[in-house]
């Protein structure tokens, strides 16, 4: 990338709403690795890449569409349903 491109960042509020997270998933997906992490833009003020959370919505996406994976969730509903008589 190019040191004269400009990234368009994302207040939290902009990033909830093409996430549909709350803020609350947000901030637990950075704890555990699985968002990207905010940039700081004051003192009491962050921001994220929008690029970023374009590439976390990307794989998201691939990971759904990955063939013979269901995500654990409903992995786990199925178990459950299957298992019951």
């Amino acid at each position: 990338m190019g040191a004269s491109m400009v990234r368009r960042i994302l207040r939290r509020r902009e990033v909830e709403s093409v996430t549909g997270k709350p803020r609350s998933s947000i901030y637990a997906g950075i704890a555990d690795g699985t968002f990207p992490k905010p940039i700081p833009l004051g003192e009491k003020a962050v921001g994220w890449l929008e690029d970023e959370i374009i590439q976390w919505q990307k794989d998201r996406i691939a990971e759904r569409d990955r063939p013979n994976e269901a995500p654990a969730r409903r992995r786990g509903r199925q178990s459950l349903r299957q298992s019951s008589p």
